[in-house]
């Protein structure tokens, strides 16, 4: 039985539509992108421009994102690496650029990408529904319920109609991924 006061808050986090992502924060694709069978997500840095790219791992391979453009600059469809790999540290062999570099990744397998991003920009993963998840973008220091939705805090996705993997930031604060077991979702903002 939920307290008086889970029982609000429970009531609030479910009243509240989903928003776009507000400034400077933008959406790399107008959609999500599709990514059937998605397992995992992880960050690394472009060694040529030090850009963030995103490594997904799927049930039919590994893809590598570039996070501003959305462009795909690499595939594999038959990688050497197998699940075992990741009960042990978590990371999953890089492609493309990223060859030979072992990328950290969070999803099916464990793991998690980072809360906070500089600038106060936190978010954070709500379940007022269970099984469906909704991810909640938050700027500043205060608890981003006690603000109104929308200044201080937005819902920005619902995975209602999938199975959330990971949601997080990107090491250098720059990229916002959200990752359910059929889609990827990215929003960039420029360099702190």
């Amino acid at each position: 039985m939920l307290s008086a006061y889970q029982q609000e808050l429970r009531d609030r986090l479910l009243s509240v539509p989903e928003l776009p992502a507000p400034a400077p924060w933008r959406r790399v694709w107008d959609r999500r992108m599709p990514v059937g069978g998605l397992l995992c997500v992880g960050f690394a840095v472009d060694p040529v421009d030090g850009r963030d790219l995103v490594l997904v791992e799927s049930t039919a391979g590994l893809g590598l994102f570039d996070a501003e453009s959305g462009e795909k600059p690499a595939r594999d469809r038959d990688p050497d690496h197998d699940g075992p790999e990741w009960e042990r540290d978590l990371t999953c062999p890089g492609i493309g650029p990223l060859a030979g570099t072992p990328v950290r990744m969070a999803g099916i397998y464990g793991g998690g990408l980072h809360t906070g991003a500089s600038g106060g920009w936190g978010v954070e993963v709500v379940s007022p529904q269970w099984p469906h998840h909704r991810v909640l973008l938050s700027h500043g220091a205060s608890m981003p319920y006690r603000e109104p939705h929308g200044e201080g805090w937005w819902h920005i996705f619902d995975a209602d109609y999938s199975t959330l993997r990971a949601a997080g930031f990107s090491p250098s604060g720059r990229t916002l991924a959200v990752a359910t077991s059929s889609d990827l979702t990215l929003w960039t903002r420029p360099a702190p």
